[in-house]
């Protein structure tokens, strides 16, 4: 069977990776001219995703090129000194098994595992999805498949062709993101944290990394008005948001018109009653994002791409069969991440000073405990401990699958 996934960041090469190793003929299409190699922002692996790139054989490679990232000094606004955490602690609290690695490097590693096996089609997108599975392109002649898997992000196009609009699907959760790369101050393994009432902006390194992150998250009543592609409306909205915040953030800010690695959006949910319709599905921050910097979108997308393989081999590529069971069992995760994501939002960007205080000392405090004890206070504070622990990683034998429509 031939199927078409858009998107090759990391949801669509590792859903790739399984179809082929069942027996499925893919081709990967990216709008972007080539692969992406600035970086990007650090995501977190936790168990199930760890368990699946252990499973893929990159996982050595995926420690080797990790952050590292082992410690925290967070500076809540207006105190005298910051507070020092062990962030292993807090990680070892959130789930069993947790790796931090930059977002491209990741996509390079299960891109790579892939390259052998997958097509991928770079500088082009989908423009036109046929009910019989004929697919248009922005560059490229059309060409029918037995699938399409939209695994192209927030913004999906695989979901607009399909199912509309984005507006009544995204549920915005009341703030933006921002992340930027400047030059390494000198951290390595480090994460230096400001947090105010609504405004929260960190800055971490790793000696393997030639640059460091800035990511900024912010609390807004309303959504802001800017285009998805303007980016200096969207500079200009993050200097409004943190100005007079701190000094050393004021700093952080000045590189924002020196630097072409510049990335913001809203945080967002999405919220659909299915991902599915006819021959086509959506996985990962397309079709049940839990919302960016804030929900484990990266575990959630890994673990997605894992099932659905795994569902459509074993239903011999009957799609209906495939896609009504890989959402049977994907939904309480989703909806767990989301509510997870909600919390974590509310305890990452306080809305009061006595949220910016307690953040402070929920981190110190579960940094402090034994792993026990401080997935109790995480628990309590986050609504996340155990969250991922509880995610199931199946075994899915390989087996061929229905031949190829005609």
């Amino acid at each position: 069977m031939r199927v078409l996934i858009s998107g090759a960041s990391i949801a669509g090469p590792v859903l790739a990776y399984w179809l082929t190793r069942h027996g499925f003929t893919v081709t990967v299409v990216e709008r972007a001219p080539a692969p992406r190699s600035t970086g990007g922002h650090a995501v977190d692996l936790f168990r199930p995703a760890v368990d699946i790139v252990e499973r893929m054989g990159v996982l050595a490679q995926v420690e080797q090129r990790a952050t590292g990232t082992n410690r925290m000094t967070l500076y809540p606004q207006g105190a005298r000194r910051g507070v020092q955490v062990d962030l292993a602690k807090i990680f070892g609290a959130a789930s069993a098994r947790h790796v931090e690695i930059m977002r491209d490097d990741l996509s390079e590693i299960v891109r790579d595992a892939t390259r052998d096996d997958v097509e991928y089609r770079y500088g082009d997108s989908i423009t036109a999805i046929g009910a019989d599975g004929e697919v248009r392109f922005e560059h490229a002649a059309p060409r029918r498949y037995d699938l399409i898997v939209g695994a192209d992000g927030l913004h999906s196009t695989v979901r607009r062709l399909t199912f509309g609009d984005e507006a009544p699907l995204r549920s915005f959760i009341g703030a933006y993101f921002g992340v930027l790369s400047l030059p390494n101050p000198g951290l390595d393994r480090e994460l230096r944290i400001h947090v105010g009432v609504g405004r929260t902006a960190g800055m971490y390194g790793a000696a393997h990394l030639g640059d460091a992150r800035v990511l900024f998250l912010f609390r807004s009543d309303r959504e802001l008005d800017y285009r998805h592609r303007d980016t200096d409306r969207q500079r200009q909205l993050l200097r409004d948001a943190f100005a007079g915040f701190d000094p050393e953030v004021d700093g952080w800010l000045d590189e924002l018109d020196r630097t072409p690695s510049f990335y913001f959006d809203s945080i967002s949910q999405l919220k659909m009653d299915t991902w599915s319709r006819g021959r086509v599905t959506l996985v990962g921050d397309a079709g049940y994002s839990p919302g960016p910097a804030v929900g484990g979108s990266t575990t959630l997308a890994v673990l997605g791409a894992y099932v659905l393989a795994g569902e459509l081999a074993a239903a011999g590529g009957d799609h209906r069969r495939a896609f009504g069971a890989y959402e049977r069992i994907m939904a309480p995760y989703v909806r767990g991440s989301q509510a997870s994501a909600l919390s974590a939002a509310k305890t990452l960007i306080p809305t009061s000073r006595l949220g910016v205080t307690g953040l402070a000392q929920v981190s110190r405090l579960v940094a402090a405990l034994p792993t026990r004890a401080g997935r109790a206070v995480l628990r309590l504070a986050t609504n996340s401990a155990r969250l991922y622990d509880s995610m199931t990683v199946a075994d899915y034998p390989s087996s061929p699958v229905a031949p190829e429509a005609a």
